[in-house]
């Protein structure tokens, strides 16, 4: 029952929602219960407990953590099961691109390049140009803008709010301080308060627009609130909407990464090793800790080399590290293990 289209649209309330459920159903065999944005439907939680008592299998599905709210906290809990889904990743791209009966080069590279620009958005793969793929982006970003962030918060500011959400997509990955931010709006006379943009990033955050990554402090054993990193939900976010699709590879192959990590269940942290960074700290669901370096390449670089291996020297324990680029040719060193990102997102190679 998807409540986004066109004869569901009207279903506002939960008595309206009830009326079209009993109608699809027609004797005592067994059902399933799939409601796709419910949140559109306020107080839907009443209804969809009344069913789950009586012992239907049910399924919400909604576009954003909308669906995660106090609704279903407070009416369901302990009743339900969370799944996060996420852009398609570089393996599920090629084999959608397959069931498409898409050209797929046999240059990994070339298509990795396109996966880039082109982003995860599973209806775009049915275009076959580039520009028809970043207008239906753009349109699905407007989408989510317009009806999923700013109808559905309190935005008294949309001109800023605006503001603010340019400037995270286009610094992804770089650190972010609140104080900085704040006081560049300032200087170029725009007047706000932190804590109204600190609203406006967790509105992006629970959008699923963006995601945040806290530094952890080796020494301290701790992690430190502030100077965060932001990563986009997919790289489309940028790249459509910006006319300059030229490369810069190490923010984009880091982004990846992350977002590689946080969907096979590793926790992330930004490490911070005295003055040095180390890109990511992951635990695994065994609390098992691994470091990780993404660059774009090392090869007949010496200064990236020492960059990259640098941070690891102050590492004491026996956790193992690890480097990810996209070399062919893996560099090797006091035992750190080098990683080609396009075979790590193939699932030839593991963390």
């Amino acid at each position: 029952m998807p409540l986004d289209k066109r004869g569901y649209k009207n279903i506002t309330t939960p008595e309206e929602l009830e009326k079209r459920i009993e109608e699809q159903i027609k004797d005592s065999n067994l059902y399933y219960l799939i409601v796709d944005e419910v949140q559109n439907v306020k107080g839907f939680g009443k209804v969809i407990l009344q069913y789950e008592e009586e012992g239907y299998s049910i399924f919400l599905t909604g576009s954003n953590s909308y669906l995660l709210s106090d609704e279903i906290s407070t009416k369901l809990t302990g009743r339900y099961l969370t799944f996060e889904t996420y852009p398609l990743d570089f393996y599920e791209y090629l084999e959608m691109k397959k069931f498409f009966n898409k050209k797929i080069s046999d240059n990994l590279y070339e298509e990795f390049n396109l996966y880039l620009i082109e982003g995860g958005f599973p209806k775009a793969i049915e275009f076959d140009d580039l520009s028809s793929k970043q207008l239906y982006t753009r349109e699905i970003i407007k989408e989510i803008f317009n009806k999923d962030v700013k109808t559905r918060n309190r935005i008294t500011n949309k001109n800023l709010f605006d503001i603010v959400q340019t400037y995270i997509i286009n610094h992804y990955t770089s650190t972010f301080s609140l104080k900085n931010f704040y006081d560049y709006l300032t200087k170029i006379g725009i007047h706000t308060k932190p804590t109204t943009i600190r609203h406006y990033l967790e509105v992006l955050k629970k959008s699923k627009i963006i995601y945040e990554c806290n530094p952890f402090d080796m020494k301290s054993k701790r992690s430190i609130a502030r100077h965060q990193k932001y990563y986009l939900a997919d790289l489309a976010l940028y790249f459509s909407n910006n006319v300059d699709n030229r490369f810069n590879y190490g923010p984009s192959l880091e982004n990846l990464v992350y977002l590689y990590l946080v969907s096979n269940g590793y926790q992330v942290s930004v490490g911070k090793i005295g003055n040095l960074e180390c890109d990511f700290i992951v635990r695994n669901l065994n609390g098992d800790y691994a470091y990780i370096q993404v660059t774009y390449s090392m090869t007949d670089n010496k200064k990236v080399q020492e960059r990259e291996y640098k941070p690891f020297k102050n590492i004491r324990d026996g956790y193992p590290r690890y480097i990810i680029s996209l070399d062919i040719l893996k560099d090797k060193k006091d035992g750190i293990i080098h990683i080609n990102a396009i075979d790590l997102f193939l699932k030839k190679e593991t963390i």
